[in-house]
């Protein structure tokens, strides 16, 4: 409410100024035209401050920027006129002509800003490959190439500037000088840009960039590519894998389909390529490549399933009793990977068409880093992980446990002295439906309070926690300039150096210890950050509550015990019945009143009857503990490659044995024309004999 409020006041704070100078101009009234432009290069400023989307609404009045600008101009040029005696008015002839000029200038800027961005728009984006053949070169200034409201304003201030000196002191000198800089100043851009358009100075253009990646791929000689497109929020999903891919005997490669993904995949040794077009995602049919795993369905991935010469598998980014977990898209696939028989199970019983010979239990290779249970807690305090899921799309109330549940689930817990919560939510929590943004909001509140009504001591600041993440953040972050578009970056992400991944490894695990060791052992935290992650809350908590989701699957993998929310509205017996992975939970009613029988389970392993079922469900799930989940992975992922080839043998002999016979069917159809015997001629009665070509695999 108050950024609407906000949003009319700004919109009537410029109609006023431009209604005022309007006024001060054919009056004239050289006060209130000076403090009219004051007042509206003001709204300009809280425009691009702290109301930007009110920009697009401006535009599309026919308001940008532009106009906005060329009629503040001239409405001063105006009053001028009105002041000045009629003789004068020659003086202020050269001064339009000026301002006319800038405004040209302005708008060659922005054409040859549009030419240098498409110079700059290369057909593969990469990281962590050497691209340098392909002359890349830091950015333009952004507000050169990117921003024309911001240049605009910045470069037109020195004339608007000039005409309100002379409006006020009546000597044209200021006006001449404020639209000189100006000039000066859009020369200057002008020049800047069109130098980036020398051959010596753009980047390879498209063909020459194609050749260059497929001499990439004959050289790398990847065999196995994790393929991923999504939205900016969904980045997780592939992140989760790269570990794996880069652990596998294989050659790995991450191929991405949308140019921001490339910045959103976590920091990795393994070359990445963005192939946003379909033809240039086509020339991996040629190259090396056997195998793709995929994480996640997406529109574009029907595109890359077109080519033959690859296997598809389908890994998920996490395995939970929705239906979400079994989606008939599966069966796109050659293969789908999963963890274990219940998820096997769980296709067989969807009925989805996905056929059982291609389904593969691989287990969860993520979680090796899972430390399993320990006994029950030591300290004075018991850590809990509330990990609730989001709402979903279809608006089934037994998705989450946050609208529902959430506040009573959070408010027992911290009734307990000998609890320390840790709250973490679901990313995508509240981007459906507003009520589970509110309850999120709420339980926050609510950890807050409890936080400022505990005290105890806390650790003493040794600037550890900061050198860790310093340390970390060099490993895994790249630094760009504010201007840096995706050419700069390549330049700057080129081949990582040796035994990073290694450094970032134990990195992490330093920042992890530093991190909870910074942390009072008796406070509540909300964790939303992209580090601790998921599994190192995992290895803190001695219990966790969650909802029907992947976090249930994979926590199993610490036979710690668990409870999962029941809002779904069925009976406890129905509940268990449908959902698998609650089996071996313990199941919570809205109103959270089996917490304190739960907590004293957790402390006292002997009311714990739940043991021998979480360990049963466990290898359900999962899989054998034995061979490790990297270990059948990577099984999983050679049998595939075989396959592949094998394949891609077939073909070449199918191949090779029917273009002889193609050309021999021809040389019959086509006699030499030295033939001395004459050809028979063909009657209208009498069929011509046809040669279909054998088709081509």
């Amino acid at each position: 409410m108050r950024r609407r409020a906000a949003q009319v006041l700004l919109t009537a704070l410029l109609a006023a100024a431009f209604a005022a100078q309007a006024v001060a101009a054919l009056l004239p009234d050289i006060p209130l035209l000076l403090a009219a432009t004051a007042a509206s290069m003001a709204g300009e400023g809280v425009l691009y401050r702290w109301q930007r989307p009110m920009m697009s609404v401006f535009a599309k009045s026919h308001a940008d920027i532009t106009v906005r600008h060329v009629l503040r101009d001239l409405l001063l040029v105006a009053g001028l006129l009105r002041v000045g005696e009629q003789e004068r008015e020659s003086v202020y002839a050269p001064l339009i002509a000026g301002l006319l000029v800038f405004y040209g200038l302005h708008f060659a800027i922005q054409a040859v800003s549009v030419l240098v961005r498409r110079t700059r728009t290369l057909p593969v984006v990469t990281r962590n490959i050497d691209a340098s053949a392909l002359r890349l070169s830091t950015a333009p200034p952004a507000l050169l190439l990117r921003r024309p409201g911001h240049r605009l304003l910045l470069f037109g201030l020195p004339a608007t500037a000039g005409l309100a000196a002379t409006a006020a002191t009546d000597v044209p000198a200021a006006a001449a000088a404020g639209v000189a800089l100006s000039l000066l100043l859009a020369l200057l851009g002008l020049g800047e840009l069109l130098l980036r358009l020398l051959p010596s100075r753009r980047p390879a253009g498209e063909q020459e960039v194609l050749d260059w990646f497929d001499a990439w791929l004959a050289d790398y000689k990847p065999t196995v590519g994790l393929y991923f497109s999504g939205g900016a929020s969904s980045a997780y999903q592939a992140n989760m894998w790269l570990e794996s891919l880069a652990k596998l005997d294989a050659r790995p490669v991450v191929v991405l389909r949308e140019r921001f993904m490339v910045q959103k995949i976590a920091a990795t040794d393994i070359p990445v390529v963005c192939l946003p077009k379909v033809t240039t995602l086509m020339r991996l049919e040629q190259s090396t490549l056997q195998v793709l795993i995929h994480p996640s369905n997406s529109g574009k991935t029907s595109q890359v399933l077109r080519i033959p010469t690859l296997r598809h598998t389908f890994v998920n980014h996490g395995e939970s009793d929705k239906l979400s977990s079994c989606n008939p898209y599966a069966k796109a696939y050659d293969e789908v990977w999963v963890a274990g028989p219940a998820a096997r199970e769980r296709y067989a019983l969807a009925e989805v068409g996905v056929d059982d010979r291609d389904v593969v239990e691989t287990g969860r290779p993520q979680l090796d880093a899972v430390r399993p249970y320990a006994g029950p807690p030591s300290g004075p305090f018991m850590t809990v992980l509330y990990a609730p899921t989001w709402e979903g799309w279809d608006g089934n109330p037994g998705n989450t446990s946050v609208i529902a549940a959430g506040e009573n689930l959070v408010r027992a817990l911290l009734a307990d002295d000998g609890v320390r919560l840790l709250y973490k939510p679901h990313p995508l929590t509240g981007s459906v439906d507003p009520r589970a943004g509110a309850a999120d909001q709420r339980i926050r509140e609510l950890i807050r309070a409890a936080n400022r009504r505990r005290t105890g001591p806390r650790p003493a600041a040794d600037g550890e926690l900061a050198r860790r993440t310093a340390e970390l953040d060099r490993l895994t972050t790249a630094d760009f300039r504010t201007s840096a578009d995706q050419v700069e970056r390549m330049l700057l992400q080129s081949v990582p150096q040796k035994g990073r991944a290694k450094a970032v490894e134990r990195a992490t695990a330093a920042w992890e210890e530093a991190y909870w060791a910074s942390l009072p052992e008796w406070e509540h935290q909300v964790v939303t950050d992209a580090r601790p992650t998921l599994y190192a809350c995992f290895n803190r908590a001695d219990l966790l509550i969650s909802d029907v989701s992947s976090v249930v699957s994979d926590f199993l993998a610490s036979g710690k015990p668990y409870a999962v929310a029941n809002t779904s509205g069925l009976s406890e017996e129905v509940f268990r019945e449908s959902f698998p992975t609650v089996r071996a939970a313990t199941v919570l009613t809205p109103d959270a009143d089996g917490v304190p029988a739960l907590l004293e389970a957790v402390r006292d392993p002997e009311k714990d009857e739940l043991v021998e079922e979480r360990a049963e469900l466990k290898r359900h799930l999962l899989g054998p503990a034995e061979p490790a989940s990297q270990v059948r992975f990577n099984a999983a992922v050679q049998a595939l490659c075989t396959e592949a080839r094998e394949h891609r043998a077939r073909m070449r002999e199918r191949l090779a044995a029917e273009i002889p016979g193609q050309r021999q069917t021809r040389e019959q159809e086509q006699p030499s024309a030295t033939a001395a015997q004459p050809q028979p001629s063909v009657t209208p009665s009498q069929p011509q004999p046809s040669v279909t070509p054998p088709q081509q695999a």
